[in-house]
């Protein structure tokens, strides 16, 4: 059985390194983008089973996100 995948995207990298210490000692397979514009190509690739989005990264409009 393949593991759950969890796509964070997160500005903060201290952030976004604790969460993907704290998921992967739980079990899950952790993927992560700094930068906005990187997630939706993320998203695509990676076919996450649940993304961790930050709401209020720097240079992007939640309003341009339509998955």
């Amino acid at each position: 059985m393949s593991k759950t995948k969890v796509l964070i995207v997160e500005d903060d990298q201290e952030i976004a390194r604790l969460t993907t210490l704290y998921l992967e000692a739980e079990g899950y397979d952790v993927s992560v983008v700094h930068e906005g514009n990187l997630a939706l190509e993320a998203i695509r690739s990676i076919e996450p089973d649940l993304v961790l989005l930050d709401l209020m990264l720097p240079g992007m409009s939640l309003s341009l996100i339509h998955i």
